[in-house]
């Protein structure tokens, strides 16, 4: 059965991360971490089309199981159901309906909070940060080499 993070044993060096209060999942799109593990990423083309791999950063890896599990992510109070694959050198989930329903692209970055954890299931919440310039600069440059840097002023 899934735990609330706060009530599981956590590796000592691991422990201040946490948070001792419930957090519950809301319709926001923006607010404060609790304080439980979380991570980042910023999304690159090989997060998206056409495998949708996510692979979790090496610190929160050790937190997870070491085996295939479901993990739900939920986002603005709607919840998408996906396979965490714990036992692989590269530990991600497929993330395809979640990324195409939010609309993500390269460049948007993902901030996942872990809310619950055990060795049958992951729960994480997610808020989405945009990546989207202003057309101002856009129209200026593309970011995608050295020699079509973003400048901002």
């Amino acid at each position: 059965m899934a735990q609330p993070v706060e009530y599981l044993k956590i590796d000592p060096k691991t422990q201040h991360m946490l948070d001792h209060t419930t957090t519950e999942f809301g319709d926001d799109k923006f607010w404060p971490l609790s304080g439980k593990p979380c991570f980042h990423v910023f999304l690159v083309k090989s997060q998206l089309k056409p495998l949708y791999h996510l692979v979790l950063p090496v610190k929160i890896q050790s937190m997870l199981p070491c085996s295939t599990v479901p993990v739900v992510l939920t986002y603005c109070g709607k919840k998408w159901e996906m396979i965490y694959y714990g036992e692989k050198s590269a530990k991600r989930f497929n993330w395809k309906e979640f990324a195409i329903d939010n609309g993500l692209k390269v460049g948007d970055a993902c901030v996942f909070e872990l809310m619950e954890i055990s060795k049958m299931n992951l729960k994480f919440r997610v808020q989405i940060l945009r990546g989207d310039f202003p057309s101002q600069l856009l129209e200026r440059v593309n970011g995608e080499t050295s020699s079509t840097p973003i400048i901002i002023d």
